[in-house]
């Protein structure tokens, strides 16, 4: 029961993770339709930044803060600079283009940082808990409780505030939203803004436990777009639930077949549902009029 525990515990860490990762990705494609692999730099920003503020002689967590702020304009940046100006292109240009984002990005993090792995103090010591046999970390909590966090915050901003319904009528219908007066092109920047912001709060959650470096945004990011899927692209619900799918799979896998398999077995479950379910478990089949 405590070995069944703790690959418990490590899957609900690891997929907290994953489910804000592919959270970003569900903003940005409701809001715009664009798939953003640039997601795992958002992520690696927020953890690398922090590093490098705090080592620098800021206090942890307004070094956090800030970390989270300067990866949200990156976003803005990203959507004014390369997004905004291709609009119309088609869907795999758009794509292309965040996927050159996501070079750039790490390309330039290798000259502002460096090509280091780092680091910085978890948020509440290292003195693990015992629970039934086995142990969790502070931290691990500080990243379930984060993320359940963000998802509660953002039902709340989607469902009761007007600018939060402003961004669910752009992502419906972006020409009707245009015509009843919101300006989409603002819902666009907080869109990136958001997505980028909430990359970033995931980097620094995670960075205390896995550590950092300038090239970790490559397999959160295609985990996190493996997550949104499986979930249904466009779901909050869904990129929750996915995320702590895939956290379970790899960390059940590891622990009772073999480490070197469990991305293996993540990829496989997913292929298996979205074969029986293209749009993923909560994805709503389109109906286009013609």
């Amino acid at each position: 029961m405590s070995e069944f525990l703790q690959f418990l515990f490590s899957g609900v860490t690891v997929g907290a993770v994953y489910a804000l990762v592919a959270l970003g990705f569900t903003i940005i494609y409701n809001a715009s339709d664009v798939v953003n692999f640039a997601q795992g730099e958002f992520v690696m920003l927020g953890g690398m930044s922090t590093v490098f503020l705090y080592e620098a002689g800021i206090p942890l967590f307004p070094a956090a803060v800030l970390a989270i702020i300067l990866t949200s304009i990156v976003g803005v940046a990203l959507n004014k600079l390369a997004i905004e100006p291709a609009r119309g292109a088609s869907v795999v240009s758009l794509i292309i283009i965040t996927i050159g984002a996501s070079i750039f990005l790490r390309g330039m993090a290798q000259i502002v940082f460096d090509k280091q792995i780092h680091r910085f103090p978890a948020f509440s010591g290292e003195q693990p808990f015992v629970v039934g046999g086995a142990t969790i970390l502070p931290q691990s909590l500080w990243i379930i409780f984060g993320a359940l966090a963000i998802f509660g915050a953002l039902y709340f901003f989607f469902t009761k505030t007007l600018t939060g319904k402003a961004v669910l009528a752009t992502a419906n219908n972006r020409d009707a939203a245009k015509l009843m007066g919101i300006n989409t092109n603002f819902i666009m920047t907080l869109s990136f803004a958001m997505s980028a912001g909430i990359g970033a709060i995931a980097g620094v959650l995670v960075t205390p436990m896995t550590l950092t470096s300038y090239d970790v945004g490559i397999a959160l990011a295609l985990k996190g777009f493996a997550a949104a899927m499986l979930g249904g692209m466009g779901r909050p619900l869904g990129a929750l639930v996915g995320g702590l799918a895939i956290g379970m799979i790899e960390a059940m896998t590891a622990g009772y077949i073999s480490s070197e398999y469990k991305d293996a077995a993540t990829f496989i479950v997913i292929l298996a549902v979205l074969f029986i379910m293209p749009n993923g478990i909560f994805g709503r089949s389109a109906i286009d009029r013609v």
